[in-house]
């Protein structure tokens, strides 16, 4: 992975993480623990497209989508241990 395709998978984890705070009320962490956790689903949005066969395009928009998805499991998950 050269240093181009680590920013552009950093920036779309932060967007993911920030949409993904902004989704689930209450379950934020702040912005940078959300951003985090941005990155963090967008691996897990991959993997678990990848499992139910969907895909939420190609490109810069749908691998935004896909790691807000995951975005919003990690946070909706880590919400939960929060309390």
């Amino acid at each position: 992975m050269d240093l181009t395709s680590l920013l552009i998978f950093l920036a779309v984890g932060a967007v993911a993480g920030w949409l993904a705070g902004l989704i689930v009320k209450g379950g934020g962490f702040g912005l940078l623990w959300n951003i985090i956790l941005g990155i963090i689903g967008g691996i897990v949005g991959g993997w678990l497209f990848g499992i139910l066969g969907v895909s939420a395009g190609s490109g810069l928009v749908g691998s935004i989508i896909t790691a807000v998805v995951g975005a919003v499991v990690i946070v909706f998950v880590a919400g939960l241990f929060k309390r």
